[in-house]
This record gives C-alpha cells, sequence and structure tokens, in this order.
C-alpha cells in the first residue's frame, strides 16, 4: 500500500523534484567551490534528500487525497473511528505516524541533540502549521493529524538514537567518511535502477 502511494506522489511530482535537486546541487557544488570547502558526500546527500523529503510532503498533505469533510478539534476522535488494521488504519492514522518518523530523525540528526524535546517541539510546530495551511485552503484540519504526527516525530527521535548507538559500537573503519560515502554511492545505484523500473517517471520513454 505504502509503496504505491510514494510511487504514486513521485510519479505526480517528479518535475518539481527534479528541477530542485538539479538548482540545489549546482548551488551547492558551486558554494563549495567558491569557499574552498571541502564536500562529504554523504552529508551532502543527507540534506539534499531532507529538503526533496519536506517537498514530497508539502504535496501530500496539500494535494493528494483531498477531502473536504468537517474538521475535527476533539482528540483521539478520528484515531478511535478505525478498526484495528483495516485500509483505513493502516493509511490515515498509521500513514500519519510513518510520514513524520524521517522528520523525527532529520531533526535530531541535524540538532545532534540528546533531548527530545527540541525535536518534539519543532514537530509540534511543523504539524500544527500543516493542518493550519489545510484549513485555510479549504481541507480539513484534524488534532488527531498532529497527534500522530507527534508519535512519529518521537519514533523518528528513537530509531535515530537506535541507529547512532549500534554504529558507534562499530569498527572505526565502518564509521569513516570513505565508507559512509560508498554506502552513500551503492545506495544512489540501487535507487537509480529502481527508479529505471518506472523508467524514471515517464522521463524516458
Amino acid at each position: 500500500m505504502y509503496i504505491e502511494m510514494f510511487n504514486k506522489a513521485i510519479s505526480s511530482v517528479w518535475p518539481m523534484l527534479f528541477i530542485f535537486s538539479v538548482i540545489l546541487i549546482l548551488m551547492r557544488i558551486a558554494y563549495l567551490y567558491t569557499h574552498r570547502d571541502k564536500m562529504v558526500l554523504y552529508e551532502e546527500v543527507l540534506k539534499l534528500v531532507f529538503i526533496l523529503y519536506i517537498l514530497l510532503l508539502y504535496y501530500v498533505v496539500t494535494f493528494q487525497d483531498v477531502n473536504y469533510n468537517t474538521s475535527n478539534f476533539v482528540p483521539f476522535k478520528e484515531i478511535f473511528r478505525y478498526k484495528l488494521l483495516s485500509t483505513g488504519f493502516f493509511k490515515n492514522i498509521l500513514g500519519n505516524v510513518i510520514l513524520f518518523i524521517p522528520f523525527g530523525m532529520y531533526i535530531t540528526y541535524y540538532l545532534e541533540t540528546k533531548k527530545i524535546y527540541l525535536p518534539i517541539i519543532i514537530t509540534v510546530l511543523t504539524s500544527i502549521t500543516i493542518e493550519f495551511a489545510q484549513y485555510k485552503i479549504g481541507r480539513t484540519a484534524d488534532v488527531d493529524d498532529v497527534i500522530l504526527n507527534i508519535i512519529g516525530g518521537i519514533l523518528g527521535y528513537i530509531l535515530y538514537k537506535i541507529i547512532h548507538s549500534i554504529s558507534n559500537r562499530l569498527p572505526r573503519s565502518f564509521r569513516s567518511q570513505t565508507f559512509l560515502n560508498f554506502i552513500t554511492i551503492i545506495l544512489i545505484a540501487v535507487i537509480t535502477l529502481y527508479l529505471s523500473g518506472f523508467k524514471f517517471w515517464g522521463i524516458i520513454k
């Protein structure tokens, strides 16, 4: 289900993602060149992926599956409306949680913080901003979405901490920039091969 939703979203917004990627990459290369800064590939890719994730998130919350039902300001009203493991549960409950897990992970990585309240505050304010924007453009605002997004952000924080803790126990060679850059190149190659199965969403006929 989630793979299909992801592919659908990507197929709709690939021109925006492609244009932004080229612009951001060119600007970043020019910046690194003019300031004589060293490029660390995996860090640059993480920054780019997060920006593209935010753009994709914007599309999902403002255009995809437009809903004009009544807004909900009663906590847990919509959460308990769906039966456990039903299609609605996976799409509207679990989907809202999963959507914000990468957000919580990156915020924790970017802030390099051990305190959970900072990622939570940023997640809360971001989610409220999204719901307010949805309300103003004629879509529904739902306090339960904020709750689910917060849970996703917290899970992202926890997941990042687990990964970070495990990585600290790995041999130093596995934590080196060279190894991380190598893994990044492998991942880019795998993703490229995966996307080629869709002929890059119609770019290649």
